[in-house]
């Protein structure tokens, strides 16, 4: 006798949307993962004074040179009908979202920094960052504190995706989506 397939419900970006402005979801943080809403863990003291340090690299380049904007861990954005991600610290050009109106971001970030917890599977991080690079963004972020590395994933390679491991020595770069950009991999963590 064969087992009944499990069923899981899956949602639609419209339908997540709608599930996390209910009330009892105000004071939650949600990511739709392959259509399954996902709720978010609180991240640790070190993760998020490292995305706010990473966003402050980021704006004092991209505000003066008027690029686009830098949001952080709430700021949402919509890859495809299945797939919308809440990035430790993103960047989109003005040139892909000319304006800010709205919820969610209706595109993925040109670039994508996930602030990795050691809880987190590596599988699962890795399947994260292919998504946001099939779905444009161009350079994602893998920063992890306690190791002080950050992989950087870019289009390219022969999984379509092109893996780059920077250490605490090495210095990162915005490369075509932020062209000048520089960042110390140690001037990232405190």
């Amino acid at each position: 006798m064969i087992a009944p397939a499990i069923f899981t419900p899956t949602m639609t970006a419209d339908e997540f949307m709608a599930f996390v402005m209910l009330p009892e979801n105000a004071h939650k943080h949600f990511e739709l993962i392959e259509g399954v809403p996902v709720e978010m863990t609180s991240s640790s003291q070190k993760n998020t004074v490292i995305a706010m340090r990473i966003g402050y690299f980021f704006n004092v380049w991209v505000i003066p040179n008027d690029l686009g904007y830098v949001s952080g861990a709430d700021g949402g954005y919509r890859l495809n009908d299945n797939n919308v991600y809440q990035p430790d610290v993103a960047f989109i050009s003005k040139t892909r979202h000319a304006e800010l109106s709205g919820v969610e971001f209706p595109i993925a970030p040109d670039i994508a920094v996930e602030i990795i917890s050691p809880s987190e599977d590596s599988l699962e991080v890795l399947r994260k960052a292919g998504r946001y690079i099939t779905t444009g963004t161009q350079l994602v972020w893998l920063v992890y504190e306690k190791e002080k590395t950050i992989f950087v994933c870019q289009p390219g390679g022969s999984s379509n995706l092109d893996i780059k491991e920077y250490g605490i020595q090495d210095t990162l770069t915005g490369g075509a989506v932020l062209p000048g950009f520089t960042l110390a991999v140690r001037d990232i963590f405190p």
